[in-house]
């Protein structure tokens, strides 16, 4: 009867052998390309070496392509120590892989290396996309995840929190440079010194960048001002930080009179659907103080401030009526080893549920958050919204998994 049985633990915790044996019969082993970037600005990847480890040492292969990791000083060496197979060409990426990880959506010659009935695993950006995006993956019949629509279990988007914190903290540093002389600013140190006036920063938005964004500029020693047209979103922040920070609801005059004396203003905006709305007027930024500095992270939403155009991490500024514009969108980007961790917190343990629960399919039935996330399965649109937006057949992805 003894041989029934299988330990799992010194403690004598046991589990009769059959039931050892479906346990072992659920998990999968994945196959899991990544692929290096190839848009400009995107230096984030989705796994980094410690990830890549804990993945092979779970069973898993991950196979890289050479040079990903360059952007963020991780060799090929390194990937390789950590288990990874090292290929040389996007296309043995793709080929090789059942499951392909990347940060930025791929694109159409990406698409042309796919294999048929592929995962893929990337952020949507549906602002960039157009029909044929979706047709040609249709066509491959591939299963594909918007990791940044994807839920956790208390309702939180876990990849757009993760990098919404890297946006607001950075978006203070980034501040704080354009106001030094290097940068055509004023030459003021964020936070001043004793005897001197404090820094005046005013956030637009009282979510996850704006907390954050507060959080570094109150370390600075800044004096903050917080707007947002959520009452509730104001308390949050501020029993959040536990400081007694100015807040504000969106008022024109109340708006107005703070932009006029600040050193600092980030948007920090950031609409559910669509575009984000233009808080900040050209006839306000007027009236701000020469040297002053815009940030504003809603960019890549179309930006809450009037004179707001989008640039780039090679050229990040631009003034106009005398005030330095920082519109550069994906501000994470900027701190692209830091952000690639916050990814690979996010990827590494939904991977390895996902093996250990049988494969995509199970997992599906078992976590509604990841269903949120798909919008393609099996070559079949799920989104309604994408559907309707580009005149594409969609089903209901309830209705499909029934069928599962």
């Amino acid at each position: 009867m003894k041989d029934k049985f299988l330990s799992f633990s010194e403690g004598g915790f046991t589990l009769p052998q059959e039931e050892v044996l479906e346990l072992k019969s659920e998990n999968k082993k994945l196959s899991i390309g990544i692929p290096k970037e190839v848009l400009l600005q995107e230096k984030r990847i989705g796994l980094v070496p410690d990830a890549v480890n804990l993945l092979t040492n779970n069973g898993h292969h991950v196979i890289v392509q050479s040079g990903v990791g360059d952007v963020i000083n991780f060799s090929d060496k390194e990937y390789s120590e950590c288990g990874a197979l090292i290929v040389q060409t996007a296309r043995e990426v793709y080929q090789a892989a059942d499951i392909i990880l990347k940060v930025s959506p791929p694109t159409h010659e990406e698409i042309r290396f796919m294999k048929k009935n592929q995962t893929l695993i990337s952020a949507l950006q549906l602002k960039i996309q157009n029909p044929d995006f979706f047709k040609e993956l249709m066509k491959k019949k591939i299963t594909a995840i918007a990791y940044d629509y994807i839920q956790d279990e208390d309702g939180i988007f876990p990849v757009v929190r993760s990098m919404s914190e890297i946006a607001g903290n950075a978006s203070v540093l980034i501040a704080a440079e354009c106001l030094s002389n290097l940068n055509n600013g004023k030459g003021i140190l964020m936070g001043g010194v004793a005897g001197g006036s404090t820094t005046d920063i005013v956030i637009l938005g009282a979510g996850t960048v704006g907390e954050f964004a507060a959080r570094s500029a109150i370390g600075l020693g800044a004096s903050v001002k917080i707007f947002d047209n959520s009452l509730y979103k104001l308390r949050r922040v501020q029993n959040k930080l536990n400081a007694r920070i100015d807040t504000n609801m969106i008022n024109p005059k109340a708006l107005e009179k703070s932009v006029r004396r600040a050193d600092v203003v980030i948007g920090a905006i950031r609409s559910r659907d669509g575009r984000t709305p233009c808080i900040i007027s050209e006839d306000m930024v007027k009236l701000m103080k020469p040297g002053s500095v815009i940030v504003d992270v809603s960019i890549d939403r179309g930006g809450c401030v009037e004179t707001s155009e989008v640039t780039s991490h090679t050229s990040p500024t631009f003034i106009k009526h005398g005030v330095i514009h920082y519109c550069v969108p994906n501000i994470a980007s900027r701190v692209s080893r830091t952000a690639s961790y916050a990814l690979s917190n996010v990827f590494t343990p939904l991977l390895l549920e996902m093996g250990e629960g049988g494969g995509l399919e199970k997992m599906m039935h078992s976590q509604s958050g990841i269903k949120n996330g798909i919008y393609m399965y099996k070559g079949i649109l799920t989104s309604q919204v994408l559907g309707e937006t580009f005149d594409l057949p969609y089903k209901d992805i309830d209705l499909l998994m029934a069928a599962i």
